[in-house]
């Protein structure tokens, strides 16, 4: 009798090196259709749109993409446009990729910006420098 290969994905796993291949180049993708305006909204006409990252689901049909209006405009409005216009976008995106299936969007305020600037508040504090000061000793 064979053993039927187990098809699990762990949660305490990181993503997959396939997972990370894609979801760059869908990154890449989304982000050339953005700026050239291949997109006929008006809400996205006059807005550039910052694609931070895309993280692929394990099976890769679903692409999480984290992003924010350059200048940091209303992020809610924008994802709105995005989730509204998600078919042409996800249209375009595949036209350029080469996968069996194409993936699902899903758009998410991208906050990395944000705790970049958190995390240099913090470095910049003076109990953080008192400590990083006494290991030189």
């Amino acid at each position: 009798m064979r053993a039927m290969a187990k098809r699990t994905f762990h949660e305490g796993a990181g993503p997959s090196q396939r997972q990370l291949r894609v979801g760059e180049l869908v990154r890449r993708a989304l982000s050339d259709v953005l700026m050239r305006g291949d997109i006929h909204d008006p809400d996205l006409a006059n807005t550039s749109v910052t694609v931070g990252e895309v993280r692929m689901s394990p099976d890769l049909k679903h692409a999480t993409a984290f992003v924010m209006p350059l200048g940091g405009g209303d992020v809610q409005s924008v994802i709105k446009a995005l989730a509204r216009n998600k078919g042409e976008l996800r249209r375009a995106v595949t036209k350029s990729m080469t996968l069996k299936f194409s993936p699902d969007l899903r758009f998410r305020p991208d906050v990395s910006f944000d705790q970049m600037d958190e995390t240099r508040r913090l470095l910049d504090s003076e109990e953080v420098r008192r400590d990083l000061g006494g290991e030189e000793d």
